[in-house]
């Protein structure tokens, strides 16, 4: 059995009634504890929990990679507690910025206690050499399924994915869709299951609709695109406007619409010089 699932009895009813067992993904709490403070609690697949903690500590700016000095995940009677010790700059940073988040997948600004927060200033995101063809978002789009393994085998899981415009260097999945982008983030920075990554030199392609707090998770990274297969907010598209990310969605492998710097979008004879 793939790790994060676990097989569950059920009655299916339709012409007949039949007895058999459906695989479903895992929903485990999982608290995020720096330096002896918790700063989230979520319901998470529990998988790759390094990466899932490398990237919320970056994506929500407690800490960078190098300010990790040790992470072990520690079983406890109600879930698991990935307890991660950061430098003292680090420390200072979480003593600023105390937060608290306890609630469902489905929320990413569960326990925000200031309007500040939850509509925090994100990092501009460079304009840099990165740019893709039409043909080039679509091929990224029609070569998701294959990076969706929990996905296939529950139709209950969330992917977030990241493209260069050849290859997909890395995939994540959870049952929370801002989980499976911090875990995403976090195996593209760390180097621990995959070789580091530059976020500048790709795209992230979510299977979720594009909220507020996935803009400022993306902008936090540095990627400078998003593709999703689902819609933005209306809010969402004015931040990746001023974040500088150019934001794709409702991509299929055949048609796709741009929201934002669309100049990252290249004509295919502009691709091949």
């Amino acid at each position: 059995m793939m790790q994060g699932a676990a097989p569950r009895p059920r009655l299916s009813f339709g012409a007949e009634i039949a007895p058999g067992e459906r695989v479903l993904p895992q929903e485990v709490a999982v608290a995020l504890t720096f330096n002896g403070s918790t700063q989230a609690v979520m319901m998470a697949t529990p998988d790759h929990l390094a990466d899932f903690a490398y990237g919320f500590a970056l994506t929500e700016g407690l800490a960078r990679p190098e300010e990790i000095e040790s992470l072990d995940v520690v079983e406890t009677a109600r879930g698991l507690d990935v307890q991660v010790w950061v430098t003292a700059t680090a420390e200072a940073r979480l003593a600023a910025r105390r937060r608290t988040m306890a609630g469902p997948v489905g929320c990413g600004l569960c326990g925000i206690d200031s309007l500040e927060q939850a509509m925090r200033d994100v990092p501009a995101v460079p304009h840099g050499a990165f740019r893709l063809s039409p043909a080039q978002v679509m091929a990224g789009v029609a070569a998701l399924p294959g990076q969706q393994a929990l996905h296939d085998a529950t139709r209950a899981a969330h992917c977030a994915a990241f493209w260069d415009g050849t290859r997909m260097l890395a995939a994540r999945e959870d049952v929370g869709r801002h989980n499976a982008l911090d875990k995403l983030a976090g195996a593209l920075i760390s180097g621990r299951t995959v070789p580091v990554v530059q976020p500048a030199a790709g795209a992230v392609i979510l299977t979720s609709r594009v909220s507020i707090d996935l803009v400022q998770k993306v902008a936090a990274l540095g990627a400078p695109a998003i593709i999703a297969v689902s819609s933005p907010t209306a809010d969402a598209v004015d931040l990746a406007e001023t974040a500088g990310l150019t934001l794709i969605a409702q991509a299929r492998p055949d048609r796709f619409e741009v929201y934002s710097h669309s100049d990252r979008i290249i004509s295919e004879a502009q691709n091949v010089r």
